[in-house]
Protein backbone atom coordinates (compact mmCIF):
# COMPACT_ATOMS: atom_id res chain seq x y z
CA UNK A 1 0.00 0.00 0.00
CA UNK A 2 1.18 3.40 -0.85
CA UNK A 3 1.45 5.85 2.32
CA UNK A 4 1.12 9.62 1.65
CA UNK A 5 1.73 11.65 5.10
CA UNK A 6 1.61 15.52 6.02
CA UNK A 7 2.91 17.66 8.03
CA UNK A 8 0.36 20.28 7.70
CA UNK A 9 2.39 23.32 6.74
CA UNK A 10 5.01 22.00 9.55
CA UNK A 11 2.70 22.18 12.17
CA UNK A 12 2.54 18.58 12.82
CA UNK A 13 5.82 16.61 14.44
CA UNK A 14 6.26 14.10 11.91
CA UNK A 15 8.98 11.80 11.95
CA UNK A 16 9.18 9.83 8.46
CA UNK A 17 12.15 7.89 8.95
CA UNK A 18 10.52 6.56 12.24
CA UNK A 19 6.65 5.91 10.92
CA UNK A 20 8.31 4.24 7.97
CA UNK A 21 10.66 1.64 10.26
CA UNK A 22 7.42 0.65 11.85
CA UNK A 23 5.47 -0.05 8.78
CA UNK A 24 8.26 -1.15 6.94
CA UNK A 25 8.40 1.33 3.96
CA UNK A 26 10.36 4.05 2.84
CA UNK A 27 7.67 7.62 3.53
CA UNK A 28 8.37 10.73 2.33
CA UNK A 29 7.00 13.44 4.65
CA UNK A 30 5.27 15.99 2.59
CA UNK A 31 4.08 20.35 3.72
CA UNK A 32 1.53 20.90 1.62
CA UNK A 33 0.28 17.97 -0.32
CA UNK A 34 -3.65 19.38 -0.51
CA UNK A 35 -2.00 22.48 -2.62
CA UNK A 36 1.65 22.97 -3.95
CA UNK A 37 2.41 19.01 -3.61
CA UNK A 38 -0.41 18.28 -5.11
CA UNK A 39 1.11 16.69 -7.93
CA UNK A 40 2.71 14.12 -5.59
CA UNK A 41 -0.57 12.94 -4.55
CA UNK A 42 -1.78 12.47 -8.75
CA UNK A 43 1.33 10.60 -9.13
CA UNK A 44 0.79 8.12 -6.14
CA UNK A 45 -3.20 7.93 -7.84
CA UNK A 46 -1.82 6.95 -11.30
CA UNK A 47 1.30 4.55 -10.56
CA UNK A 48 -0.64 1.53 -11.27
CA UNK A 49 -0.28 -0.08 -7.75
CA UNK A 50 -4.01 -2.44 -7.15
CA UNK A 51 -2.98 -1.49 -3.69
CA UNK A 52 -5.59 1.08 -1.71
CA UNK A 53 -3.82 4.63 -1.21
CA UNK A 54 -3.50 5.97 2.20
CA UNK A 55 -3.61 9.73 3.05
CA UNK A 56 -2.95 10.75 6.16
CA UNK A 57 -5.66 13.59 6.26
CA UNK A 58 -9.32 13.72 6.55
CA UNK A 59 -10.02 17.50 6.69
CA UNK A 60 -9.20 17.39 2.66
CA UNK A 61 -10.36 14.29 1.85
CA UNK A 62 -12.94 15.72 -0.66
CA UNK A 63 -10.17 17.96 -2.33
CA UNK A 64 -8.38 14.61 -2.87
CA UNK A 65 -11.33 12.62 -4.02
CA UNK A 66 -12.18 15.53 -6.68
CA UNK A 67 -8.63 15.39 -7.37
CA UNK A 68 -8.50 12.34 -8.26
CA UNK A 69 -11.47 12.06 -10.63
CA UNK A 70 -9.96 14.71 -12.10
CA UNK A 71 -6.36 13.05 -12.55
CA UNK A 72 -5.82 11.65 -16.31
CA UNK A 73 -5.16 7.83 -15.91
CA UNK A 74 -6.00 7.15 -12.32
CA UNK A 75 -8.37 4.07 -12.26
CA UNK A 76 -11.63 4.57 -10.53
CA UNK A 77 -12.35 4.58 -6.66
CA UNK A 78 -14.12 0.75 -7.23
CA UNK A 79 -10.62 -0.49 -8.83
CA UNK A 80 -8.53 1.58 -6.07
CA UNK A 81 -9.84 2.78 -3.25
CA UNK A 82 -8.49 5.83 -1.60
CA UNK A 83 -8.56 5.49 2.59
CA UNK A 84 -7.81 8.89 4.59
CA UNK A 85 -6.77 8.40 8.34
CA UNK A 86 -6.42 11.38 10.92
CA UNK A 87 -3.07 11.96 12.38
CA UNK A 88 -3.38 15.69 13.13
CA UNK A 89 -6.21 16.24 15.66
CA UNK A 90 -5.67 12.45 17.28
CA UNK A 91 -2.35 13.39 18.67
CA UNK A 92 -0.04 16.67 16.44
CA UNK A 93 -1.93 18.88 17.38
CA UNK A 94 -1.29 18.93 21.34
CA UNK A 95 1.41 18.90 23.97
CA UNK A 96 2.84 15.69 23.53
CA UNK A 97 3.12 15.93 19.39
CA UNK A 98 6.59 15.23 19.25
CA UNK A 99 5.87 12.01 21.56
CA UNK A 100 3.24 10.49 19.20
CA UNK A 101 5.26 8.87 16.63
CA UNK A 102 4.50 5.56 18.15
CA UNK A 103 0.76 6.49 17.97
CA UNK A 104 1.22 7.47 14.25
CA UNK A 105 3.02 4.26 13.12
CA UNK A 106 0.08 2.52 14.69
CA UNK A 107 -2.65 4.78 13.46
CA UNK A 108 -1.22 4.29 10.13
CA UNK A 109 -1.36 0.55 10.21
CA UNK A 110 -4.03 0.30 11.49
CA UNK A 111 -5.75 2.27 8.34
CA UNK A 112 -4.06 0.04 5.69
CA UNK A 113 -5.61 -3.61 6.81
CA UNK A 114 -7.99 -4.77 4.34
CA UNK A 115 -11.62 -3.70 4.91
CA UNK A 116 -13.86 -6.69 6.68
CA UNK A 117 -15.46 -9.86 4.80
CA UNK A 118 -18.54 -8.84 3.34
CA UNK A 119 -21.47 -10.27 5.17
CA UNK A 120 -25.40 -10.62 3.60
CA UNK A 121 -26.74 -7.32 3.58
CA UNK A 122 -30.83 -5.62 3.72
CA UNK A 123 -32.37 -3.55 1.00
CA UNK A 124 -34.17 -0.46 1.07
CA UNK A 125 -36.06 1.26 -1.89
CA UNK A 126 -37.22 4.83 -1.89
CA UNK A 127 -39.26 6.64 -4.77
CA UNK A 128 -39.05 10.34 -3.07
CA UNK A 129 -42.65 10.22 -1.63
CA UNK A 130 -42.25 12.08 1.32
CA UNK A 131 -45.16 13.06 4.00
CA UNK A 132 -44.67 16.30 5.72
CA UNK A 133 -46.28 16.37 9.34
CA UNK A 134 -46.89 19.99 10.59
CA UNK A 135 -48.47 23.20 10.64
CA UNK A 136 -49.68 23.83 7.23
CA UNK A 137 -47.69 27.04 6.77
CA UNK A 138 -44.21 25.78 7.75
CA UNK A 139 -44.89 22.42 6.44
CA UNK A 140 -45.44 24.43 2.82
CA UNK A 141 -42.54 26.35 3.24
CA UNK A 142 -39.92 23.23 3.80
CA UNK A 143 -41.84 21.69 1.30
CA UNK A 144 -41.03 24.39 -1.59
CA UNK A 145 -37.29 23.63 -0.44
CA UNK A 146 -37.95 19.95 -1.34
CA UNK A 147 -40.03 19.57 -4.36
CA UNK A 148 -38.24 19.75 -6.93
CA UNK A 149 -36.19 16.94 -5.47
CA UNK A 150 -39.61 14.60 -4.11
CA UNK A 151 -42.85 13.84 -4.56
CA UNK A 152 -44.41 15.31 -1.00
CA UNK A 153 -47.99 14.75 0.37
CA UNK A 154 -48.07 17.24 3.98
CA UNK A 155 -50.52 16.38 6.51
CA UNK A 156 -51.52 19.75 8.10
CA UNK A 157 -51.51 19.89 12.41
CA UNK A 158 -52.96 23.32 11.90
CA UNK A 159 -52.20 26.45 10.80
CA UNK A 160 -53.11 28.77 7.70
CA UNK A 161 -51.68 27.66 4.38
CA UNK A 162 -51.06 29.32 0.83
CA UNK A 163 -53.61 29.66 -1.79
CA UNK A 164 -52.00 28.11 -4.08
CA UNK A 165 -52.15 24.73 -3.69
CA UNK A 166 -49.30 23.21 -4.84
CA UNK A 167 -49.07 19.52 -2.96
CA UNK A 168 -51.41 16.98 -2.01
CA UNK A 169 -53.09 18.21 1.94
CA UNK A 170 -53.88 15.92 4.02
CA UNK A 171 -55.82 16.07 7.36
CA UNK A 172 -57.93 14.38 10.40
CA UNK A 173 -57.00 13.03 13.73
CA UNK A 174 -53.48 11.04 13.06
CA UNK A 175 -53.91 7.57 14.18
CA UNK A 176 -50.72 5.88 13.90
CA UNK A 177 -47.36 6.11 11.77
CA UNK A 178 -45.18 3.03 11.45
CA UNK A 179 -42.46 1.38 9.31
CA UNK A 180 -38.88 2.64 7.59
CA UNK A 181 -37.34 3.96 4.19
CA UNK A 182 -39.30 2.73 2.06
CA UNK A 183 -41.66 1.53 3.67
CA UNK A 184 -43.39 3.99 6.37
CA UNK A 185 -47.08 3.89 6.50
CA UNK A 186 -49.33 6.32 7.93
CA UNK A 187 -52.95 5.86 9.37
CA UNK A 188 -55.48 8.13 10.31
CA UNK A 189 -59.01 9.28 11.01
CA UNK A 190 -60.55 11.82 8.18
CA UNK A 191 -63.11 13.12 11.01
CA UNK A 192 -63.56 16.69 9.85
CA UNK A 193 -66.42 18.07 7.50
CA UNK A 194 -64.29 19.64 5.10
CA UNK A 195 -62.77 17.35 2.42
CA UNK A 196 -59.76 18.79 1.24
CA UNK A 197 -59.69 16.99 -1.97
CA UNK A 198 -62.77 18.85 -2.37
CA UNK A 199 -61.62 21.92 -1.04
CA UNK A 200 -60.65 24.55 -3.78
CA UNK A 201 -59.75 26.95 -0.94
CA UNK A 202 -61.88 30.40 -2.25
CA UNK A 203 -62.53 30.81 1.53
CA UNK A 204 -66.22 31.37 0.77
CA UNK A 205 -66.70 29.20 3.71
CA UNK A 206 -63.94 31.21 6.34
CA UNK A 207 -66.34 34.28 5.29
CA UNK A 208 -69.63 32.79 5.73
CA UNK A 209 -68.85 31.33 9.17
CA UNK A 210 -70.71 33.42 11.78
CA UNK A 211 -68.59 32.34 14.79
CA UNK A 212 -64.86 32.29 13.45
CA UNK A 213 -64.97 28.42 13.36
CA UNK A 214 -63.18 27.86 10.24
CA UNK A 215 -59.05 28.60 9.67
CA UNK A 216 -57.05 29.04 7.11
CA UNK A 217 -55.98 24.94 7.15
CA UNK A 218 -59.15 24.60 6.01
CA UNK A 219 -60.71 22.64 8.93
CA UNK A 220 -63.45 23.63 10.99
CA UNK A 221 -63.13 23.93 14.69
CA UNK A 222 -66.50 21.52 15.87
CA UNK A 223 -66.33 22.68 19.43
CA UNK A 224 -66.63 26.77 18.04
CA UNK A 225 -69.15 25.37 15.43
CA UNK A 226 -73.15 26.44 16.53
CA UNK A 227 -74.68 24.62 13.30
CA UNK A 228 -75.20 28.05 11.64
CA UNK A 229 -74.48 25.61 8.67
CA UNK A 230 -73.81 29.05 6.18
CA UNK A 231 -70.27 27.20 5.31
CA UNK A 232 -72.11 24.76 3.59
CA UNK A 233 -74.16 26.87 1.92
CA UNK A 234 -71.68 28.75 -0.16
CA UNK A 235 -69.82 25.69 -0.52
CA UNK A 236 -72.41 23.88 -2.64
CA UNK A 237 -70.61 23.85 -6.04
CA UNK A 238 -68.18 22.62 -4.89
CA UNK A 239 -69.66 20.23 -2.19
CA UNK A 240 -66.45 20.09 -0.07
CA UNK A 241 -68.44 20.13 2.96
CA UNK A 242 -70.76 17.48 4.69
CA UNK A 243 -71.26 17.66 7.83
CA UNK A 244 -73.05 14.13 7.49
CA UNK A 245 -69.82 12.21 6.64
CA UNK A 246 -69.11 9.83 9.08
CA UNK A 247 -65.25 9.76 9.86
CA UNK A 248 -63.35 7.41 7.73
CA UNK A 249 -60.10 5.24 8.97
CA UNK A 250 -57.25 5.82 5.63
CA UNK A 251 -53.99 4.58 5.40
CA UNK A 252 -51.05 5.43 2.85
CA UNK A 253 -47.19 4.43 2.32
CA UNK A 254 -44.73 6.96 2.20
CA UNK A 255 -41.20 6.43 1.43
CA UNK A 256 -39.63 9.21 4.07
CA UNK A 257 -41.46 11.05 6.41
CA UNK A 258 -40.09 14.73 7.35
CA UNK A 259 -42.27 15.24 11.14
CA UNK A 260 -42.48 18.96 12.31
CA UNK A 261 -44.45 18.36 15.63
CA UNK A 262 -42.98 19.01 19.00
CA UNK A 263 -43.21 15.27 19.74
CA UNK A 264 -41.54 12.83 17.44
CA UNK A 265 -43.63 9.70 16.34
CA UNK A 266 -41.66 7.58 17.32
CA UNK A 267 -40.54 7.48 20.86
CA UNK A 268 -37.11 5.35 20.61
CA UNK A 269 -33.88 7.17 21.19
CA UNK A 270 -32.67 5.58 17.13
CA UNK A 271 -35.77 6.27 15.26
CA UNK A 272 -36.27 4.59 11.91
CA UNK A 273 -34.18 5.22 8.66
CA UNK A 274 -35.90 7.79 6.52
CA UNK A 275 -37.64 9.31 9.44
CA UNK A 276 -36.77 12.99 10.25
CA UNK A 277 -37.67 15.00 13.15
CA UNK A 278 -37.09 18.77 13.00
CA UNK A 279 -39.29 20.34 16.29
CA UNK A 280 -40.20 23.95 16.33
CA UNK A 281 -37.10 25.51 18.07
CA UNK A 282 -34.58 23.54 15.65
CA UNK A 283 -31.94 25.77 14.86
CA UNK A 284 -31.10 26.53 11.27
CA UNK A 285 -28.13 23.99 11.02
CA UNK A 286 -29.88 21.17 12.50
CA UNK A 287 -32.81 22.38 9.42
CA UNK A 288 -30.15 22.66 6.85
CA UNK A 289 -28.84 19.08 7.30
CA UNK A 290 -32.20 17.47 7.61
CA UNK A 291 -33.29 18.84 4.06
CA UNK A 292 -30.31 18.01 2.42
CA UNK A 293 -30.50 14.39 4.00
CA UNK A 294 -34.13 13.81 2.54
CA UNK A 295 -32.90 14.90 -0.93
CA UNK A 296 -30.35 12.44 -0.68
CA UNK A 297 -32.99 9.37 0.23
CA UNK A 298 -33.98 8.77 -3.07
CA UNK A 299 -32.64 5.21 -4.93
CA UNK A 300 -31.33 1.90 -3.67
CA UNK A 301 -29.84 1.33 -0.52
CA UNK A 302 -28.02 -1.33 0.93
CA UNK A 303 -26.59 -1.74 4.86
CA UNK A 304 -24.95 -5.09 5.98
CA UNK A 305 -27.33 -7.31 8.81
CA UNK A 306 -25.32 -6.24 11.44
CA UNK A 307 -26.47 -8.88 14.16
CA UNK A 308 -26.46 -12.66 13.46
CA UNK A 309 -28.79 -14.47 16.08
CA UNK A 310 -28.41 -18.20 17.24
CA UNK A 311 -31.66 -19.77 18.74
CA UNK A 312 -30.40 -22.36 20.44
CA UNK A 313 -27.86 -20.59 22.38
CA UNK A 314 -30.97 -18.14 23.33
CA UNK A 315 -32.29 -18.01 27.18
CA UNK A 316 -34.82 -15.50 26.42
CA UNK A 317 -37.29 -18.27 25.80
CA UNK A 318 -35.94 -21.53 26.51
CA UNK A 319 -37.90 -24.74 27.73
CA UNK A 320 -41.12 -22.38 27.40
CA UNK A 321 -40.66 -20.02 29.71
CA UNK A 322 -39.69 -16.38 29.07
CA UNK A 323 -36.15 -15.75 30.81
CA UNK A 324 -33.59 -13.14 29.89
CA UNK A 325 -34.91 -9.78 27.78
CA UNK A 326 -31.48 -7.53 27.98
CA UNK A 327 -31.14 -7.43 23.83
CA UNK A 328 -35.20 -6.32 23.70
CA UNK A 329 -34.46 -3.59 26.93
CA UNK A 330 -31.01 -2.25 25.12
CA UNK A 331 -32.14 -1.66 21.98
CA UNK A 332 -32.39 1.90 21.01
CA UNK A 333 -33.76 1.16 17.59
CA UNK A 334 -36.94 -0.96 18.79
CA UNK A 335 -35.27 -3.51 16.34
CA UNK A 336 -35.38 -6.45 18.80
CA UNK A 337 -38.82 -8.42 19.69
CA UNK A 338 -40.49 -11.25 21.20
CA UNK A 339 -42.26 -13.39 18.81
CA UNK A 340 -43.73 -16.89 19.91
CA UNK A 341 -42.72 -20.17 17.37
CA UNK A 342 -43.46 -23.95 17.85
CA UNK A 343 -46.79 -25.74 17.48
CA UNK A 344 -48.21 -24.16 20.48
CA UNK A 345 -47.41 -20.77 20.18
CA UNK A 346 -45.19 -22.25 23.61
CA UNK A 347 -41.41 -20.87 22.90
CA UNK A 348 -40.96 -17.33 22.74
CA UNK A 349 -37.81 -16.40 20.24
CA UNK A 350 -36.33 -13.04 19.73
CA UNK A 351 -36.37 -11.74 16.42
CA UNK A 352 -33.89 -8.75 15.09
CA UNK A 353 -36.07 -6.90 12.18
CA UNK A 354 -32.56 -5.97 9.93
CA UNK A 355 -34.47 -2.94 8.54
CA UNK A 356 -34.86 -1.42 11.66
CA UNK A 357 -31.43 -2.26 12.91
CA UNK A 358 -29.04 0.70 13.04
CA UNK A 359 -26.12 -1.63 13.72
CA UNK A 360 -24.98 -0.68 17.10
CA UNK A 361 -24.28 -3.81 18.35
CA UNK A 362 -25.44 -3.10 21.87
CA UNK A 363 -27.45 -6.27 22.00
CA UNK A 364 -24.36 -8.42 21.01
CA UNK A 365 -22.59 -6.44 24.39
CA UNK A 366 -25.11 -7.29 26.98
CA UNK A 367 -26.17 -10.56 25.90
CA UNK A 368 -24.90 -13.63 28.40
CA UNK A 369 -24.97 -15.96 25.98
CA UNK A 370 -24.24 -15.57 22.87
CA UNK A 371 -26.65 -15.98 21.14
CA UNK A 372 -26.26 -12.64 19.29
CA UNK A 373 -22.83 -11.52 17.76
CA UNK A 374 -22.12 -8.66 15.77
CA UNK A 375 -20.88 -9.68 12.53
CA UNK A 376 -19.70 -6.41 10.91
CA UNK A 377 -17.02 -6.28 11.22
CA UNK A 378 -16.66 -9.21 12.89
CA UNK A 379 -15.07 -9.78 16.10
CA UNK A 380 -11.91 -11.84 14.18
CA UNK A 381 -11.60 -8.93 11.73
CA UNK A 382 -11.94 -6.92 14.90
CA UNK A 383 -8.91 -8.49 16.94
CA UNK A 384 -6.72 -8.66 13.68
CA UNK A 385 -6.78 -4.59 13.91
CA UNK A 386 -6.06 -4.77 17.60
CA UNK A 387 -3.21 -7.07 17.50
CA UNK A 388 -2.06 -4.79 14.67
CA UNK A 389 -2.60 -1.72 16.36
CA UNK A 390 -1.01 -2.89 19.83
CA UNK A 391 2.07 -4.23 18.12
CA UNK A 392 2.50 -1.56 16.11
CA UNK A 393 2.43 0.84 18.61
CA UNK A 394 5.15 -1.71 20.81
CA UNK A 395 7.16 -2.00 18.09
CA UNK A 396 7.62 2.01 17.09
CA UNK A 397 8.69 2.39 21.05
CA UNK A 398 4.96 3.31 22.49
CA UNK A 399 4.35 2.19 26.03
CA UNK A 400 1.36 2.56 28.64
CA UNK A 401 -1.23 2.07 25.39
CA UNK A 402 -4.75 3.36 26.08
CA UNK A 403 -7.39 2.43 23.73
CA UNK A 404 -9.99 5.05 23.18
CA UNK A 405 -13.06 3.20 21.70
CA UNK A 406 -15.72 5.98 20.67
CA UNK A 407 -18.59 6.18 18.13
CA UNK A 408 -17.60 6.84 14.55
CA UNK A 409 -19.73 10.02 14.10
CA UNK A 410 -19.95 12.24 17.24
CA UNK A 411 -17.32 10.42 18.86
CA UNK A 412 -14.86 11.48 16.12
CA UNK A 413 -16.14 15.21 16.02
CA UNK A 414 -15.50 15.29 19.75
CA UNK A 415 -11.62 14.34 19.23
CA UNK A 416 -11.47 16.84 15.91
CA UNK A 417 -12.76 19.38 18.28
CA UNK A 418 -10.20 18.12 21.20
CA UNK A 419 -7.14 18.53 18.63
CA UNK A 420 -8.29 21.64 16.73
CA UNK A 421 -8.98 23.23 20.69
CA UNK A 422 -5.12 21.98 21.83
CA UNK A 423 -3.48 23.69 18.59
CA UNK A 424 -5.44 27.25 19.45
CA UNK A 425 -5.27 27.07 23.03
CA UNK A 426 -2.07 26.66 24.99
CA UNK A 427 -3.65 25.30 28.00
CA UNK A 428 -5.43 22.45 26.45
CA UNK A 429 -2.73 19.43 26.44
CA UNK A 430 -4.65 17.76 23.43
CA UNK A 431 -5.21 14.16 22.84
CA UNK A 432 -2.22 12.41 24.95
CA UNK A 433 0.66 10.40 22.74
CA UNK A 434 0.16 7.23 24.42
CA UNK A 435 -4.35 7.35 24.24
CA UNK A 436 -5.00 5.50 20.41
CA UNK A 437 -8.36 6.43 19.42
CA UNK A 438 -10.65 3.77 17.48
CA UNK A 439 -13.35 4.84 16.31
CA UNK A 440 -16.29 2.51 15.62
CA UNK A 441 -19.70 2.17 13.97
CA UNK A 442 -20.96 2.37 17.35
CA UNK A 443 -19.27 2.52 20.56
CA UNK A 444 -21.11 -0.11 22.10
CA UNK A 445 -20.39 -2.54 19.08
CA UNK A 446 -17.59 -4.05 21.30
CA UNK A 447 -17.66 -6.07 24.62
CA UNK A 448 -15.75 -7.45 27.42
CA UNK A 449 -14.16 -10.40 25.28
CA UNK A 450 -12.43 -7.57 23.02
CA UNK A 451 -11.98 -5.10 25.97
CA UNK A 452 -10.02 -8.17 27.99
CA UNK A 453 -8.15 -8.99 25.00
CA UNK A 454 -6.85 -5.72 25.00
CA UNK A 455 -5.29 -5.40 27.82
CA UNK A 456 -3.83 -9.06 27.23
CA UNK A 457 -2.07 -7.99 24.09
CA UNK A 458 -0.67 -5.26 25.94
CA UNK A 459 -3.23 -2.32 26.07
CA UNK A 460 -2.58 -0.84 29.94
CA UNK A 461 -6.13 0.59 30.43
CA UNK A 462 -9.56 0.62 27.83
CA UNK A 463 -11.55 3.55 27.98
CA UNK A 464 -15.08 4.34 26.27
CA UNK A 465 -15.92 7.48 24.79
CA UNK A 466 -19.54 8.67 24.70
CA UNK A 467 -21.05 11.73 24.46
CA UNK A 468 -25.03 12.89 23.73
CA UNK A 469 -25.60 10.95 20.84
CA UNK A 470 -25.77 7.78 23.22
CA UNK A 471 -29.06 6.31 24.53
CA UNK A 472 -28.63 7.07 28.02
CA UNK A 473 -29.67 2.92 28.63
CA UNK A 474 -26.29 2.14 26.07
CA UNK A 475 -23.96 4.78 28.66
CA UNK A 476 -25.83 2.57 31.95
CA UNK A 477 -25.22 -0.86 30.49
CA UNK A 478 -21.44 0.12 29.29
CA UNK A 479 -20.79 1.24 32.60
CA UNK A 480 -22.13 -1.82 34.26
CA UNK A 481 -19.69 -4.57 31.65
CA UNK A 482 -16.62 -2.25 32.85
CA UNK A 483 -17.06 -2.84 36.25
CA UNK A 484 -17.73 -6.43 35.42
CA UNK A 485 -14.23 -6.48 33.79
CA UNK A 486 -12.16 -4.13 35.82
CA UNK A 487 -13.72 -6.65 38.83
CA UNK A 488 -12.33 -9.86 36.33
CA UNK A 489 -8.93 -8.26 36.05
CA UNK A 490 -8.77 -7.46 39.73
CA UNK A 491 -9.78 -11.27 40.59
CA UNK A 492 -7.16 -12.14 38.61
CA UNK A 493 -4.79 -9.96 40.46
CA UNK A 494 -4.49 -7.46 37.96
CA UNK A 495 -3.52 -4.18 39.84
CA UNK A 496 -4.70 -0.38 39.13
CA UNK A 497 -7.65 0.86 37.26
CA UNK A 498 -7.96 -0.89 33.39
CA UNK A 499 -11.51 0.34 32.56
CA UNK A 500 -12.82 3.64 32.53
CA UNK A 501 -16.08 5.11 30.87
CA UNK A 502 -15.71 9.13 30.09
CA UNK A 503 -18.78 10.77 29.23
CA UNK A 504 -18.40 13.77 27.48
CA UNK A 505 -19.97 17.00 25.61
CA UNK A 506 -17.09 18.83 24.22
CA UNK A 507 -13.42 19.48 24.26
CA UNK A 508 -13.25 21.26 27.23
CA UNK A 509 -15.32 18.46 28.97
CA UNK A 510 -12.61 15.64 28.10
CA UNK A 511 -10.21 17.34 28.41
CA UNK A 512 -10.61 18.19 32.13
CA UNK A 513 -11.61 14.48 32.87
CA UNK A 514 -9.58 12.74 35.52
CA UNK A 515 -6.67 11.03 34.43
CA UNK A 516 -6.69 12.27 30.91
CA UNK A 517 -2.90 14.00 31.63
CA UNK A 518 -1.55 11.34 34.01
CA UNK A 519 0.22 7.96 33.37
CA UNK A 520 -2.41 5.68 33.75
CA UNK A 521 -3.05 3.63 36.74
CA UNK A 522 -3.79 0.54 35.30
CA UNK A 523 -0.18 -2.27 36.17
CA UNK A 524 -0.10 -5.05 33.03
CA UNK A 525 0.67 -7.21 35.86
CA UNK A 526 1.44 -11.35 34.77
CA UNK A 527 -0.73 -11.51 31.48
CA UNK A 528 -1.81 -14.90 30.30
CA UNK A 529 0.10 -17.10 28.00
CA UNK A 530 -2.26 -16.16 25.02
CA UNK A 531 -4.55 -13.87 24.20
CA UNK A 532 -8.08 -14.96 23.87
CA UNK A 533 -9.54 -16.66 21.33
CA UNK A 534 -11.39 -13.93 18.92
CA UNK A 535 -11.81 -16.11 15.70
CA UNK A 536 -14.68 -18.43 17.49
CA UNK A 537 -17.68 -17.38 19.35
CA UNK A 538 -18.20 -14.22 21.61
CA UNK A 539 -18.63 -16.27 24.42
CA UNK A 540 -17.19 -19.99 25.40
CA UNK A 541 -20.62 -22.02 25.20
CA UNK A 542 -20.79 -20.99 21.60
CA UNK A 543 -18.18 -23.52 20.45
CA UNK A 544 -19.57 -26.48 22.43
Amino acid sequence: MTTLICNCNRTLPLDAPALGRALGETLVEHSTLCRREAPAFQRAVRDGSPEPLLVACTQERRLFTELAAQTEGAPSPELRPIRFVNLRETGGWGREGRQATPKMAALLALAQLPDPDPVPTVSFRSEGRLLVIGPLERAEALAARLDDALELTLFATGGAGRQERRHPVLAGQLQRLSGRLGAFELEWSANNPIALDLCTRCNACVDACPEGAIGLDYQIDLQACSGHRDCVRVCEAAGAIDFQRAPQSQSERFDLVLDLRETPAFSQHQKPQGYFHLPPRADAETQLAALLNLRDQVGEFEQPRFVQYQSRLCAHGRNGKTGCSACIDICSASAISSRSSGPDKARAQIHVDPHLCAGCGACSTVCPSGALSYSYPSLGHQGDKLRRLLSTYARAGGRDAVLLLHSDEAGSRLIDDWGRAARLDRSLNGVPARVLPWPLRHVASLGIEFWLSAVAQGASQVWLLTTDAEAPDYRRALREQLEVAQSLLSGLGYAGEHFRPLQARDARDIAAQRGIRDRPEGDPGARPAAAPDQEGGTRTNERR
